[in-house]
């Protein structure tokens, strides 16, 4: 008999169209997803869990929220593409220069992969240089010069760097440990005048979640202003989902809290929640480097869909519905599961830590300390979290196929969604405390 992977790994590399899907991190075979309401997803078979992925971040608001359905059906009947300018491109990029001020003008594109290789091309003409330096475990898509060392499905895979990627593209990029300052002080007193961009996650969620060291991003954005580099901040998960300004947000308000300063990335990216689950991203930044994009400046960037009427309906119906009250709730279910999870973890015994950046947040398996570098990501217990992951699906909660990646809470997500998961992990941490005996 033919089963739907079967049919899958007939006419689809590896039977997935991006690879975590396919469940290598985990085992077994993925379970293809029919439809997606509220805090819950169901298979093709009718079957539903609670969902813990959010389509990687974009459902912030749950899944099929009614005001945006009905948006992108209203822009579907008016057209589905164009290639002009619209409106509603125009509207969605004065809502995110609205709620992130480093963002003085903004291109949409399609894709982060698009934004994160738009910033390294804009950097590099800018400044007229040819280095990147990104960090070890930081994922920012899948352009050449950015995939080397990246973290999430290269780490699920165990493969940490992509064949195809050229050794002169490779020999261009700089990669750091992450958090490391001494590393990072060194890199530029040495390479410095040849130093085009340093890009880094806002704070990484794709080696699970790490919080950056207290005075790391501050640090990037002062030696990148000092020999006139530039920081490129990759939000395009962290972006209006860790919190109402994205993760700079979350550092601006603990700078002005203690009196200091803010510091300001030179470029940033963004993607899932400003397309609400439809493929929208965008490179946003300081005016004099946004425009050297053309058709004003010299780098050349273009896209058909790029601004799609459908897909920014999607995006603006989603930001102007995150309000202060989304936020408190989105962070209320982060706060419950987090803490709840690890509670449940160390009654039984169970080593691990919690990675937290605002409303994202991870647990590290067999780490008794919250990790900063990839090297010490790389030592958690992924045996175990598969193990945890089939427990939790056979339970009815759909957790990411992947011990690399985030765990995503939504608005959506109501006491008897948290209770659920919360019981499954308890039936597993049981399991696993009687295994041990």
């Amino acid at each position: 008999m033919t089963t739907f992977t079967d049919r899958a790994k007939d006419i689809l590399p590896g039977g997935v169209n991006s690879p975590v899907r396919a469940w290598n991190g985990v085992g077994g075979d993925p379970v293809p997803l029919a439809k997606a309401l509220g805090a819950r997803v169901a298979d093709a078979n009718g079957r539903e869990y609670v969902d813990l992925v959010g389509s990687w971040g974009p459902a912030i608001l749950g899944h099929s929220h009614p005001t945006v359905v009905q948006a992108v059906q209203l822009a579907a009947a008016d057209g589905l593409s164009f290639g002009a300018t619209t409106q509603r491109e125009v509207e969605l990029a004065e809502e995110i220069r609205g709620r992130y001020a480093p963002a003085e003008r903004v291109r949409l594109v399609s894709t982060g992969t698009e934004a994160t290789m738009t910033a390294i091309r804009l950097a590099r003409g800018a400044t007229g240089r040819d280095v990147i330096v990104k960090f070890a475990g930081c994922y920012h898509g899948h352009s050449d010069s950015l995939l080397v060392a990246a973290g999430s499905g290269l780490a699920t895979a165990g493969v940490p760097d992509s064949a195809g990627v050229t050794k002169g593209t490779a020999a261009d990029t700089i990669v750091l440990p992450y958090g490391d300052e001494t590393a990072l002080t060194d890199a530029f007193a040495e390479h410095g005048q040849s130093i085009a961009a340093v890009i880094t996650e806002a704070a990484p969620c794709n080696m699970g979640v790490v919080r950056p060291p207290r005075g790391f991003n501050r640090l990037i954005a002062t030696l990148c202003r000092n020999e006139g580099a530039v920081m490129i901040l990759d939000e395009v998960l962290t972006g209006f989902r860790a919190g109402p300004s994205g993760y700079w947000g979350v550092e601006r308000d603990e700078d002005l809290a203690a009196g200091v300063e803010p510091w300001q990335p030179d470029l940033v990216t963004f993607g899932k929640v400003i397309g609400g689950g439809m493929p929208v991203a965008a490179i946003a930044g300081r005016i004099e480097l946004m425009e050297q994009l053309a058709p004003l400046g010299p780098v050349y960037q273009a896209g058909t869909l790029s601004g799609n009427p459908v897909a920014t309906a999607a995006g603006l119906a989603t930001m102007r519905l995150l309000t202060e009250d989304v936020y408190a709730r989105v962070a209320a279910g982060a706060d419950t599961l987090a803490t709840g999870v690890s509670d449940i973890l160390t009654q039984a015994g169970i080593v691990h830590s919690v990675g937290r950046a605002g409303t994202l947040f991870s647990f590290f398996l067999g780490l008794a300390d919250a990790p900063v570098t990839f090297a010490q990501v790389s030592t958690q217990d992924t045996a175990a979290y598969a193990r945890l992951f089939h427990s939790l699906h056979s339970a009815g909660v759909y957790l990411p196929p992947s011990a690399y990646e985030a765990w995503f809470v939504s608005q959506a997500h109501r006491e008897e969604d948290l209770a659920k998961v919360l019981d499954a992990v308890q039936s597993w941490a049981l399991a696993e405390q009687a295994a041990l005996r």
